[in-house]
Order: structure tokens, then C-alpha cells, then sequence
């Protein structure tokens, strides 16, 4: 049975994943959404990774989906266990290099950057309730949107702040699916990233149309 890992991006969980995990089990999939430690001071990359690789260790014919700043985590646990496909949700991949913290401003919306947020001493970073409701939520019935930004944890920097220790990208093929209207992640820099990163092996495909729909990019091999 194929596993799905799911990764949760900044300042979330696995509880994210809530009601995704039962829609995939009933198409036969199993799927895992481990906590990553992002409000652990202390924890870098390579802690992260060690979480995923944790839940997945025992299984077979796994494909990690990275959301956001879970991307950075995903290329690690591929180059330490085997895996069938690395698939990027609302993010590029990005590493093996420095840290992404200089590149953030081009990375992400002008909405995301000038959101309130607070930071605690150890540096631990919290989004404004509003403003999470706002970038993450904003389609989302008021009770739901509501539960989720209670849920929301300090995402602490040091995963942004260090280089990568991904030492060599993974020989495993890759997916890249960007949201039309995301708020947090900036269009006009992702989607030709991807295609870079891809190497001209990949396309554009737009389906659902109207609100949240997608554009995807995905290698042909």
C-alpha cells in the first residue's frame, strides 16, 4: 500500500491534515501527518527530517508531499530512505545551499510579509490571529477557520536560518503544485523556480476553474 507523508508547513501540525487523511485511506492510501518540532528552538532540518523518517521507516512505497516550508524537509528524508516521489505542495524546491532566510522577500507575498506577528525570546515567531485568518484560512467556513487558528503553534527560525545539510538532491522524481491564488507564497517568483528546478522537463496544467484553482508543474519523467 502506497504511503502518503504528509509535511505540514510553518507555524502548523499534523492536525492539518485532519480531514485529507480519511479521503485518501478510502481511495486506499495510507496516509501519516507527523508533528514536526517547529516550536523547538533547538530543532533544525535534520530534526525535522528525523520526525518524518520516524513515521515512515517501517513502510514501503512512500511519497512525501512537502506543504510549504515542509519542502525543505522532504529532499532530506529521500536521502535517507527510499521513496518514490517528492511532491511540493505550495512550494519550490529549494537546497541543497545557504539558508532561504535572504531570499524570503522575493520567496513570499507582500501580504505575508507585512502581516502582524510577534516573537517571543527565543526568537519563536506568531502570527497575528487575524492575519492567519486572513493568508490561511480566508476560504474557510468562520467555525473552521476559527479551530485552525487555534491550533496554530511558534514556529521557531532555525530551519530558515541554517544552510540545508541536504548535501546532494535525491535521484527521485518530483512534483510541483502551486495555488493560483495563494497568499503566502509569491506567484511570479514560484512558478518560473519551478520550472528551473524541474530543468524544462515539466509543464503547466490549470484545472478547477474559478476560485482556488491550481497550476501544477510536473516532470515527465
Amino acid at each position: 500500500m502506497t504511503t502518503l507523508a504528509l509535511v505540514h508547513g510553518a507555524y502548523h501540525g499534523g492536525w492539518c491534515w485532519t480531514r485529507l487523511v480519511p479521503e485518501l485511506e478510502a481511495r486506499g492510501l495510507h496516509a501519516v501527518g507527523p508533528d514536526l518540532p517547529c516550536d523547538d528552538p533547538a530543532a533544525g532540518l535534520a530534526e525535522y527530517a528525523a520526525t518524518v523518517e520516524a513515521a515512515v521507516r517501517e513502510r514501503e512505497d512512500v511519497v512525501l508531499v512537502g506543504h510549504s516550508l515542509g519542502s525543505l524537509t522532504i529532499p532530506l528524508v529521500a536521502a535517507h530512505l527510499p521513496v518514490r516521489r517528492l511532491v511540493f505542495l505550495c512550494s519550490v524546491p529549494t537546497g541543497p545551499g545557504p539558508a532561504i532566510d535572504g531570499q524570503l522577500a522575493q520567496m513570499v507575498t507582500p501580504q505575508f510579509a507585512a502581516a502582524p506577528r510577534f516573537h517571543d525570546p527565543d526568537g519563536r515567531e506568531v502570527l497575528d490571529n487575524q492575519a492567519a485568518r486572513r493568508l490561511f484560512f480566508d476560504d474557510c467556513q468562520d467555525a473552521d477557520a476559527c479551530w485552525a487558528v487555534s491550533m496554530l503553534r511558534p514556529q521557531a527560525p532555525r530551519p530558515l536560518v541554517e544552510p540545508s545539510p541536504l548535501v546532494e538532491w535525491p535521484d527521485v522524481p518530483q512534483t510541483v503544485i502551486l495555488s493560483r491564488d495563494d497568499r503566502v507564497v509569491r506567484a511570479s517568483w514560484a512558478e518560473p523556480a519551478a520550472r528551473q528546478r524541474l530543468g524544462g522537463r515539466g509543464a503547466i496544467r490549470r484545472s478547477c476553474p474559478g476560485r482556488g484553482s491550481w497550476r501544477t508543474c510536473w516532470p515527465t519523467c
